[in-house]
């Protein structure tokens, strides 16, 4: 069994999407899917928070621009048998988002905490909707709901990481042994205490699927992205930068630690300890051969 894990990128457009929807049905074995939302769609729900708690109604003009770009993908990827279907669970989420800023934009005094613990209800959204159009689209997939499995608990003002919560929950969501195909959120999550929405911070769709991986004991770790793998240096500035066919996982989270924004920092350590291979891929090239860490 592989988890694949796919970001903003790789899900951004009805190309993209396409080209996971090839990518996962190509596959031999079973596979969980990992998604982050829509390219760009986080950052939308980030601003729009700020807008509605500013007392903007612009908001309202940048929701209704997020809610036509997933009917679009949905209308330009999904099966014509799943589309009334998919649109119904977008439309949900688009309304949830209504009724959450407008409570922002209309209590502007708000508790901080209650200010922020909507933000973060809010910014999960992104991946709900992207995760619900991927299960829609691929023939057979079964969706799943990361904050079930994935917990973290408040330490310091900061959402910190469960882990042996998290590994048994991940255990006891998943069919042993895993078949078929299985479409997660991935940075999203909840707090194992008082069950309100939290997040493992931007770039944690990486960590939610390694944490996936290392508690099912996976074949491997594969991170699609837009490049093909590790580089010497970078390729946007060197045009002799060489592709790294093979790191160690040390080498390559001295690179992550110094900024290499291939994966985010905390995704090596859970499979590193259980010598889970990682590969990194590129979405738009998926023949490329990669970098594979190990």
């Amino acid at each position: 069994m592989k988890v694949l894990k796919f970001g903003g990128t790789s899900v951004g457009s009805i190309d993209s999407l396409r080209n996971v929807n090839n990518i996962v049905t190509g596959q031999s074995e079973p596979v969980i899917v990992v998604v982050s939302a829509l390219g760009g769609v986080t950052n939308q729900l980030i601003d729009m928070t700020a807008m509605a708690q500013d007392g903007s109604g612009d908001y309202e003009t940048v929701l209704a621009q997020v809610d036509q770009r997933h009917r679009d993908v949905i209308a330009g990827v999904v099966p014509q048998a799943m589309q009334e279907q998919c649109r119904a669970i977008v439309a949900q989420f688009i309304e949830n988002l209504h009724s959450f800023y407008g409570t922002l934009a209309l209590n502007r005094d708000l508790p901080e905490v209650e200010r922020h613990r909507l933000a973060d209800a809010i910014v999960c959204h992104g991946e709900v909707m992207s995760s619900a159009i991927v299960a829609c689209m691929i023939d057979g997939a079964v969706p799943h709901f990361s904050p079930n499995f994935i917990k973290t608990r408040e330490q310091a003002g900061n959402h910190v990481l469960d882990d042996e919560l998290t590994s048994r929950l991940i255990i006891d969501e998943w069919p042993n042994p895993v078949t078929g195909v299985h479409v997660a959120q991935g940075f999203i999550a909840d707090d194992a205490d008082e069950h309100f929405k939290t997040n493992l911070g931007r770039g944690g769709s990486d960590f939610t699927a390694a944490l996936i991986a290392a508690a099912l004991r996976a074949d491997c770790l594969e991170i699609w992205t837009d490049v093909d793998g590790f580089y010497d240096k970078d390729p946007r500035k060197h045009d002799d930068a060489r592709l790294l066919p093979q790191m160690t996982y040390t080498q390559a989270q001295q690179l992550c630690d110094a900024g290499a924004k291939v994966i985010y920092p905390p995704t090596l350590r859970p499979v590193a300890e259980l010598g889970i291979p990682v590969w990194v891929k590129n979405t738009f090239n998926p023949t490329a051969p990669g970098t594979r860490i190990g």
